[in-house]
């Protein structure tokens, strides 16, 4: 797109705010941000964004901003994760939350338009508030539904300001369950796995850490890695090249887990017998993987129905405060 054109394809299409941040060299949840003036964006990148918005004819979504007025009886649900070939959006997170969502907001008589984050900061849809899955590295996601002036909860850790309505579980409990179920399992050398940049995974490594206080135990390596089977899998199989040696593993998720397994036992160690695995989320897959994993429970059905209640708490003006649910340890195999 040529600089200052105001349109693409010969002006048979309006600029979107993917035309605007390419335009700039700034990323889109930026560009929604400064639309909606919101106050984490400097004023100088906000008259920028706005006046080169302006000049490519960009117009904002009049009918979003009108939705305190104008109830739709409809709630988005967003998932800040994205699909990929090994992360379907068809696995239990976000499945289980939305079976709760579901089952609530049809008991109220609403409407749920599922979509991605990207989407709906692209093109947000008509409802009257907002569910999100996920916060996003370093909250962006979050920021980015706040930008648009919804009545809005979150499924993640108080990660955001304090206004902010949060449910999620104690992840800072699930690392100290993960710790002294190591610890009890006499590993002393222990490894974590997963993306602290992600609220609700540092807040399972502080527990974790936490947890080892007054111990022998101690974390000697910390990876960061995708939310998948094969990132847990390249990452132990990368250590264990190295020559690291390790006797227990703290995986952020379940499917970490297994891949970390799968690369331990590929080199010719055993599970438990060598290493010890726990995992977090007690997914379905959980109890017949091979060998059965010990994995921290979270109730993702129950959080999906206080999500729903509390969303359409705010939409009707109601005081609504955040939720931290309890976790348990499931202990099987691993």
């Amino acid at each position: 797109m040529a600089s200052g054109t105001g349109s693409r394809d010969g002006g048979n299409a309006r600029p979107t705010m993917a035309d605007i941040a390419k335009e700039l060299g700034v990323a889109k949840i930026t560009v929604s941000r400064a639309l909606s003036n919101h106050s984490t964006v400097k004023d100088s990148t906000r008259k920028l964004i706005r006046e080169t918005a302006e000049r490519m004819g960009y117009r904002l979504n009049i009918s979003a901003r009108n939705l305190r007025q104008q109830r739709t009886r409809t709630i988005a649900v967003v998932i800040e994760m994205a699909p990929s070939h090994d992360r379907l959006m068809s696995e239990p997170y976000p499945l289980s939350l939305l079976g709760g969502i579901m089952q609530e907001l049809t008991a109220a008589g609403q409407n749920m338009v599922l979509t991605t984050i990207d989407l709906f900061a692209e093109h947000p849809p008509s409802t009257d508030g907002v569910i999100l899955l996920g916060q996003g590295v370093h909250d962006d996601a979050a920021a980015a539904v706040e930008a648009m002036g919804l009545p809005y909860v979150v499924w993640g850790a108080a990660h955001g300001p304090p206004e902010r309505i949060v449910v999620g579980s104690d992840n800072g409990a699930g690392g100290r369950l993960a710790a002294d179920y190591l610890v009890g399992q006499g590993r002393r050398k222990l490894l974590f796995l997963g993306e602290t940049q992600h609220g609700e995974v540092e807040d399972r490594l502080n527990g974790f850490a936490a947890g080892l206080k007054g111990s022998r135990a101690e974390v000697i390596d910390r990876v960061a890695c995708a939310f998948t089977t094969s990132a847990g899998r390249e990452a132990v199989a990368r250590l264990l090249e190295r020559g690291k040696s390790f006797d227990g593993i703290f995986a952020a998720n379940d499917a970490i887990a297994m891949g970390a397994i799968e690369a331990v036992e590929a080199s010719g160690l055993a599970v438990p017998g060598d290493v010890s695995v726990v995992g977090f989320d007690d997914s379905p897959g959980a109890s017949i993987f091979s060998p059965k994993l010990t994995s921290v429970r979270q109730d993702w059905a129950v959080g999906g129905e206080l999500l729903a209640q509390k969303v359409l708490d705010l939409v009707a003006g109601q005081p609504v405060e955040s939720r931290v649910m309890p976790v348990e340890l499931v202990v099987r195999e691993s």
